[in-house]
């Protein structure tokens, strides 16, 4: 269980709200057996529009990760770092 799916998704729909592509890392790190983290960093002045007005984008994100790793059967926790 590796959390590709996790990471191909969370990159691609990142990917898609930035300006900055080339500033995006996503790291998907196992969090025990059947759980990951996706670490995603971006640019500073891209952060707000990952995260959205209270946090609805951040939110959506999350919610399409967990969709993400049910396919892999994992639980997906999605840390937004500066």
């Amino acid at each position: 269980m590796s959390g590709e799916i996790v990471d191909k998704v969370v990159t691609y729909v990142v990917s898609e709200i930035v300006d900055d592509q080339d500033a995006i890392e996503v790291n998907v790190v196992s969090d025990g057996d059947d759980a990951v983290v996706a670490e995603v960093r971006t640019a500073k002045s891209d952060m707000g529009r990952v995260i959205g007005k209270r946090g609805r984008v951040a939110r959506a994100i999350r919610n399409v990760a967990g969709a993400a790793g049910d396919e892999e059967g994992l639980s997906v926790e999605v840390d937004f770092l500066d």
